[in-house]
């Protein structure tokens, strides 16, 4: 054994204590924490979970949405699991430079995997290193780094870790080489094309080394990759936070352990709000403690998955890049939000582990009363210029600007593209909820809203009388329960009109166009009239579950108690709701779209779109289709509930119509700006959601701007009325809803 062996074996048994010890601490540190949560069973259906923890990992279905980067990071990690059995060979190559795996070493399949796993790795790590310099924030168009979805992530980190998976890769690829060299100076048995097919050409480079050189370069790059793979891992044991390491052990755990064990992403239903794990309802509401608290006021009232969300988050800045908040300058990050509470959960972790409360620091340093007193959602003092000042996970006074908190429209887009399966909205809401129901502290038009909906059962205040006025100018009589049927098992379906369609203006003329429609296709339903009240949304989206909970109560004993059990809509809110979230309170029924519904009619000829002699689409009146048409995806309709074909094939039945799509369309639409209670709510910071998408839409050129959503009807109206006053959208373009549409094709004269 030479010289060189001998300090070579003492380096690495050293350094490889030291991470072995490094890892045995940061493990039961790192899970200690997640068992300061708050209890949630995600244990449920462990064969499905499974399934799609394999499926979403090893088919990088979640990455597909950036599919260059999907192809280069799933090289990347097919490299770094397989390649790690060459960091164990490397081990007895510093003992004995001529070492194989038993069985494997010398099998010409391994090889083959070894090479081409190790080329392809290196090109798809170096690729990944050029992607992140190539859209760093700093080389962002006009300097606004903003624009780069790698704003505010933690760059030395990520470089660190694709270093060193570049160094072990090219240390894998230099061995092989050296084993080949090391071979043909030997027996020669496998130095031959069929064992090293990538590596052989450059193998001839070490063969004048001589077969003791070949040997001492072995045991010097064994070094280097051991030496590297342990200071890859003294490095994360000692940052805990460094998701961009942690997420390859824990995204494991955080795709076995998310909502649905199916895979869906969760979306749609929000989580109920839980006390000790269970369901809040206005019946165990009444055998509570006066101090319970209710949603998210500290770091720690988050579940332990909340906690291993915000740990796992790889700071890719997806979710960030497709925010409609942070796309139009306000300070809501979904990244930066979930790294905020992971380190503020880091910092808090040892305290809360120890028993000490805010102020008492005799024991964990002069830190912990700034870590310990600071409130989680409060004013931070930011400037909207530096956003990055609304996180401060270290206090004193506020971890998260409350603009922060109050900027998100929970429209999903965070969820859908995060490919870990980070649960941001049902976190947010958590967050409104303490605010809303604890604290008092929401913003001030919410108020209102509020009210009207405790008094008046809608947000706009109107009386319950008036709920059929849309009824009137109608050709035919609309049946209500109660007056003209006394069980909805009489007809076909309910039609649940929604607040908006009762009462606003617009609205309107998409409840009476589908009542038409139902009407010409023989479908026979009807509605509750003023039975009808608030399904609750907006509350339960601002954090009033207790009010979604009353109105949900209600509408669900009348629901049952009128024999519901089709049911149409056309809010895209009142659709999720009843759909997804009644079933939390008892109410179980089929709901359909109102665009699914007409688009199935026209599918069985019962609705046939014509365009009449004589007639072109300007003639026919506002409810036209026009020449050309592009459609909005409301997101409670699409990424909520994943209803895009039926509205799409609805414009495509009518006659003589350019379909035009949105960049921004399908999962990736972009909102309208009316969710998660925004509605009502005045935007104070940074430009305009609805006018970001109305000029998208209008771009297209078309016509006419379709939606499926009474909400969306209203910003994007409003946003293009803005539009064509300033002179930038033609006077001939309208917002229209899908049914308008139709209705304008199929009605007769």
């Amino acid at each position: 054994m030479s010289p060189l062996q001998i300090v070579s074996i003492v380096l690495t048994l050293g350094i490889t204590l030291v991470g072995v010890a490094m890892v045995a601490r940061a493990v039961p540190q790192i899970m200690s924490g997640f068992k300061l949560g708050r209890p949630e069973n995600r244990g449920d259906a462990k064969g499905r979970r499974t399934a799609t923890m394999l499926r979403e990992i090893f088919g990088h279905t979640r990455m597909s949405r950036l599919p260059i980067v999907a192809i280069a990071h799933w090289v990347t990690m097919i490299s770094f699991i397989m390649l790690s059995l060459a960091v164990l060979q490397s081990y007895f190559q510093v003992w004995d430079p001529t070492f194989m795996l038993p069985l494997l070493g010398s099998f010409f399949l391994w090889g083959w995997a070894n090479e081409f796993l190790g080329w392809a790795g290196l090109l798809s790590i170096l690729w990944l290193i050029w992607n992140r310099r190539k859209n760093h924030p700093g080389r962002s168009a006009g300097h606004d780094g903003r624009k780069s979805r790698f704003f505010g992530s933690t760059f030395w980190q990520a470089y660190f870790v694709e270093l060193v998976i570049a160094i072990e890769i090219i240390c894998v690829v230099t061995l092989r080489g050296l084993e080949y060299a090391l071979d043909k100076t030997g027996s020669g048995e496998h130095a031959d094309v069929l064992h090293f097919p990538l590596t052989f050409w450059f193998g001839e480079w070490f063969t004048n080394m001589g077969r003791e050189g070949i040997k001492q370069f072995i045991v010097v790059i064994s070094v280097i990759k051991i030496v590297t793979a342990m200071v890859w891992l003294i490095t994360i044991c000692r940052n805990l936070t460094m998701g961009v390491a942690w997420h390859r052990f824990l995204a494991f755990f955080n795709i076995f352990f998310k909502r649905h064990p199916d895979g869906r992403t969760s979306l749609g239903a929000l989580e109920p709000m839980k006390v000790d794990g269970k369901p809040v309802t206005l019946e165990s509401l009444e055998e509570m403690d006066e101090d319970t608290t209710f949603g998210v006021g500290k770091v720690e009232d988050f579940t332990w998955k909340g906690l291993l969300d915000f740990s796992t988050c790889t700071e890719c800045g997806r979710c960030q890049s497709q925010c409609p908040a942070w796309n139009t300058e306000k300070p809501l990050s979904p990244k930066l939000l979930m790294m905020t509470l992971r380190d503020n959960a880091a910092h808090r972790a040892p305290f809360m582990k120890a028993g000490v409360s805010g102020g008492d620091n005799r024991e964990n340093g002069e830190n912990a009363p700034d870590v310990l007193g600071a409130t989680l959602i409060g004013d931070t003092g930011y400037d909207i210029d530096s956003p990055l000042m609304a996180y401060n996970p270290h206090g004193p006074d506020a971890v998260i600007d409350q603009d922060v908190l109050w900027s998100c429209t929970t429209c999903g887009a965070c969820v859908e593209q995060c490919p870990v399966d980070i649960e941001h909205v049902d976190h947010i809401v958590d967050m409104r909820r303490y605010q809303t129901l604890i604290e008092s502290a929401f913003p001030s038009e919410l108020g209102g809203l509020f009210k009207n909906m405790e008094s008046k059962g809608n947000p706009w205040g109107m009386s319950a009388r008036a709920r059929l006025d849309w009824a009137k100018e109608l050709p035919f009589e609309v049946k209500v329960f109660g007056q003209d049927v006394e069980s909805l098992s009489e007809v076909d379906y309910l039609f649940w009109v929604g607040c908006a369609g009762a009462y606003e203006d617009r609205a309107k003329k998409t409840t009476r166009a589908v009542a038409e429609l139902l009407d010409l296709a023989g479908v026979d339903f009807a509605v509750l009239g003023d039975g009808e009240t608030c399904t609750g949304d907006s509350a339960r989206r601002a954090g009033n579950e207790m009010l979604f909970q009353a109105l949900a109560q209600q509408n669900v004993e009348t629901l049952n108690g009128a024999g519901a059990s089709k049911i149409i809509v056309t809010c895209a809110h009142c659709f999720n709701t009843i759909k997804n979230e009644y079933p939390q309170v008892g109410g179980e029924y089929e709901v359909l779209h109102h665009t699914q519904l007409l688009n199935r009619l026209v599918r069985e000829k019962k609705l046939t779109p014509v365009t009449r002699p004589g007639e072109t689409p300007s003639s026919v009146g506002a409810a036209s289709t026009g020449k050309s048409v592009t459609y909005h995806d409301p997101c409670y309709l699409g990424r909520h509930n994943n209803v895009y074909a039926p509205p799409r094939e609805l414009i495509g039945s009518l006659p003589g119509v350019e379909y035009r799509e949105m960049e921004r369309s399908g999962e990736k639409s972009f909102c309208c700006g009316a969710g998660g209670a925004r509605m009502w709510m005045e935007e104070k910071l940074g430009s305009r959601i609805n006018l970001n998408r109305t000029q998208e839409a209008v771009a297209t050129g078309a016509d006419r701007i379709a939606i499926g959503c009474p909400f969306c009807r209203v910003m994007l109206t409003d946003g293009l009325t803005a539009e064509q006053s300033e002179g930038n959208a033609r006077e001939d373009v309208e917002v229209v809803d899908v049914a308008n549409m139709l209705l304008a094709a199929v009605k007769s004269d």
